[in-house]
């Protein structure tokens, strides 16, 4: 439809490059829609920046990683697993851990597997502390 078009020039725009390029072997209606209504927003804007001086120019951020602060959140609560009565320095406790670990992947329990996982490194993480393990 000629809105979703427009919608989606709108997202080129806010990039000072931005280009919008419709490939097709006619001009349909809401393609001469959307060219229109950008070609009458671009004259009111340019008409903007000239009686206020505005040169147009692109946000610069640096980039984040925003996947590793939303999983980041997650671990938050992984050192409280590891105090569930364990015997810290007993490698059967995390080989058992290991090996549920690796079934539950197995019967494709994702979830589980990652707590599980979690829950070792919490252990490995506490016997380091304590000066268990190196």
């Amino acid at each position: 439809s000629g809105r979703s078009l427009i919608q989606t020039a709108g997202r080129a725009a806010r990039n000072v490059n931005g280009m919008v390029i419709f490939y097709a072997d006619t001009v349909t209606g809401s393609m001469k829609t959307a060219m229109d209504e950008t070609d009458r927003r671009r004259r009111i804007q340019e008409e903007y920046n000239l009686k206020n001086r505005i040169t147009p120019v692109s946000i610069k951020k640096e980039i984040t990683n925003i996947l590793g602060s939303i999983y980041e959140a997650d671990y938050w609560t992984v050192p409280v697993a590891a105090e569930e009565k364990v015997e810290y320095g007993d490698e059967s406790e995390i080989k058992t851990l290991e090996d549920e670990m690796k079934k539950a992947a197995e019967k494709l329990e994702f979830e589980k597997a990652a707590e599980l996982r979690d829950r070792i490194k919490a252990i490995r993480e506490k016997e380091i502390i304590l000066g268990i393990k190196d």
